[in-house]
């Protein structure tokens, strides 16, 4: 039985609602007025695609859409509203919680990418799961979202592990996929398809262009752009905003 003082939580809540209710109101209306004012409106989603309530690795899923079309339900506008997508993936994998995590790292190997790359919850400092980049992962979230540019971040995380590798298909009951089934049981026993890279040195801060980097890094972002079906807008070779590589801009 709960033994706390409810009575007080129900008092500071109540004095929160009165301090927020003048800043609330309709928001799909008010956003789709300014879209008709001609305004630039940017929507930003917060998790990753394969947690999507709908098409999502359910049961291990969050409690709403994740995907692109999710911003249209969440904001109160029309899908014909938005005309540009950008995804954002990391350069290697994380997941939190349970479900299928066919290249993740165990061991001292994923401790390694773990702490190199800071992947403990914000609020909880719950450790994620980390492991090689998932291109059939990748690819149907590119469908999902009808992504129409990518921006990779954390490469520098990856540097100096050693050999890297990414994930490039499936292999389920013999079969050659190049995006997970529909089945998270099939998902959790599939063999990944891995194309390896040698390592490479630190990532120079001051690299503004894929040429400046180790022509192993070179190599790994060319095949991820290559084989994910959508071109790379930018490239994150650090954890400061000076540290972007602009490739092209993804809004023009």
């Amino acid at each position: 039985p709960y033994t706390g003082d409810a009575g007080r939580y129900v008092d500071e809540t109540i004095k929160a609602g009165k301090q927020l209710a003048p800043h609330t109101g309709d928001a799909g209306r008010h956003v789709a007025a300014k879209i008709a004012e001609g305004k630039h409106v940017l929507f930003e989603g917060a998790q990753g695609c394969l947690l999507d309530l709908d098409h999502g690795t359910y049961p291990y899923v969050t409690s709403s859409s994740t995907i692109a079309a999710g911003a249209c339900q969440s904001a109160g506008i029309g899908p014909t509203h938005i005309d540009t997508v950008v995804g954002i993936t990391k350069a290697y994998a994380t997941r939190v919680g349970e479900g299928p995590f066919p290249t993740e790292l165990h061991g001292a190997a994923g401790d390694a990418l773990r702490k190199a790359g800071g992947e403990f919850g914000a609020t909880t400092g719950r450790p994620r799961r980390c492991g090689w980049l998932d291109l059939p992962a990748l690819r149907m979230g590119v469908r999902l979202s009808g992504m129409q540019s990518l921006a990779l971040t954390k490469l520098d995380v990856l540097g100096e592990l050693g050999e890297v590798a990414v994930c490039v298909a499936y292999k389920v009951d013999g079969k050659e996929l190049d995006e997970p089934p529909i089945d998270p049981d099939d998902i959790a026993r599939a063999e990944p398809v891995y194309a390896k890279f040698p390592g490479w040195d630190k990532l120079p801060a001051e690299a503004r262009d894929v040429t400046d980097l180790p022509k192993a890094a070179q190599a790994y972002v060319d095949t991820i752009q290559r084989m994910a079906g959508v071109p790379f807008c930018l490239v994150s070779v650090g954890p400061d905003r000076t540290e972007t590589i602009g490739l092209r801009d993804p809004f023009a």
